[in-house]
């Protein structure tokens, strides 16, 4: 059985499963997700998705209030990157009570500081493109 990340993580499930609930936002998401540890700058995301950039910031701030995205200050510029330990908890709180408790799979675990783990984005890039 997976261990429960904490017992006030029930809330912030639900805030951070509203915040994917949207569109725009899932595609934000996912688009980071993609981009990985190099995340990526509002201006390139607001193109890549086709988004007017007042809308992405709205956007993004709702990722940032439930902390599935960080920021990073770079001078003039911010720079957005998915947080995927707080994805790998959400994953790991929806499926804690699988199986009736009983260890019937095991989610892979999220390093991207594994080599292998920028070839794989890479080709789920080329194969499949992200749907806006």
């Amino acid at each position: 059985m997976n261990t429960v990340v904490t017992p006030a993580d029930p809330q912030w499930v639900v805030k951070a499963l509203c915040a994917l609930a949207q569109i725009n936002r899932l595609n934000v998401f996912r688009l980071l997700v993609v981009a990985g540890q190099d995340g990526m700058y509002p201006g390139d995301m607001a193109v890549a998705l086709g988004v007017p950039s007042n809308s992405l910031s709205f956007h993004l701030k709702e990722l940032l209030h439930c902390e599935l995205v960080s920021q990073e200050r770079e001078g003039r510029n911010l720079r957005y990157r998915a947080n995927l330990s707080r994805m790998q908890n959400l994953l790991v709180f929806l499926t804690d009570e699988c199986c009736k408790g009983q260890a019937c799979f095991e989610l892979p675990s999220i390093d991207c500081q594994d080599p292998d783990c920028e070839s794989e984005s890479e080709r789920k890039v080329k194969s499949k493109s992200l749907s806006v």
